[in-house]
């Protein structure tokens, strides 16, 4: 089963919707109760995702029990509140903080150069907009799959709620884009992909991951390197007390552009292994990714 195969029954702008009017209602500590029944009932109906949380459990050694199953899927339906918060202007920001106070000198030196993250399915990098938010002049540009786009777009025009974030499609990504994105990013603004999620059709490569064959998008790394800007691998993992912390790592390119490419690409998987270890129930990808 590929990702692209894949529901994300959690993620769906019915459930965006239902989050939300309850939320508004009732608060968060509603939802959240709400969420731990409305995650079990979904949870024993989705047999062939709890295999493929099974196989990852397995893969990156904790138990694959039906307890730490149902907590995977609880971490992501808990991350899905979060998200809703952060789109309609509710998330704490004081939840917010950075993991190393190097990295965040890193960051603030490049801040005005325009500044290319590559993400992944690790916690939750929308609540990193909320960060952003604070900054209204900053522009913020998001590659997400197309039915990730019209969901995002749907819900912050249904609730009438201001973004400083722009949605493309991932699997649209042409030279007119690219020229589009560059000049953007020239112009001091963010761009944000996700780095751990393969092409439907080709331009993937083959690496370890946990020891295990994966495959990741060579195109959004070929795609950071193109763009000639300060280029950060980021995920925001949460603490058990619902705060997050937002770890980054600045990737300095090699005087060779194949190089370059292939240190990326390293890096990054090193990066990923490391933090997911770190909050394994964090991961979030709902198929079997593993050979």
């Amino acid at each position: 089963m590929k990702w692209h195969q894949v529901k994300e029954q959690a993620a769906g702008i019915k459930r965006l919707f239902l989050l939300y009017y309850i939320h508004k209602l009732f608060g968060r500590k509603t939802v959240k109760i709400l969420i731990y029944f409305i995650t079990l009932f979904a949870f024993f109906g989705a047999k062939n995702i709890r295999k493929c949380s099974e196989k990852y459990l397995s893969v990156v050694g904790i138990k694959p029990s039906l307890i730490n199953q149902y907590r995977h899927f609880l971490e992501y339906s808990l991350s899905l509140l979060d998200r809703m918060e952060v789109f309609s202007g509710r998330f704490d920001n004081s939840r917010i903080s950075f993991a190393d106070e190097n990295a965040k000198q890193e960051l603030d030196a490049d801040y005005d150069k325009g500044i290319f993250f590559i993400c992944s399915h690790l916690g939750n990098i929308d609540v990193m907009r909320s960060l952003l938010k604070d900054d209204p002049d900053k522009k913020i540009n998001v590659f997400l799959a197309k039915n990730q786009c019209k969901i995002f777009n749907d819900f912050i025009r249904a609730i009438s709620a201001k973004t400083t974030v722009t949605t493309y499609p991932v699997e649209d990504i042409g030279m007119d884009t690219s020229i589009e994105i560059k000049d953007k990013l020239t112009h001091g603004q963010i761009v944000v992909i996700a780095g751990d999620r393969t092409s439907k059709t080709s331009n993937n490569f083959k690496t370890k991951l946990f020891n295990r064959t994966v495959e990741m998008p060579l195109g959004a790394f070929k795609f950071a390197q193109l763009m000639e800007t300060p280029v950060y691998f980021v995920c925001l993992i949460k603490s058990p007390d619902e705060t997050y912390k937002i770890h980054l790592k600045k990737f300095i390119p090699d005087d060779n552009s194949e190089k370059t490419l292939a240190k990326m690409q390293k890096e990054y998987v090193e990066f990923l292994e490391e933090k997911t270890l770190s909050a394994p129930f964090q991961f979030f990808h709902f198929y079997d990714m593993f050979d």
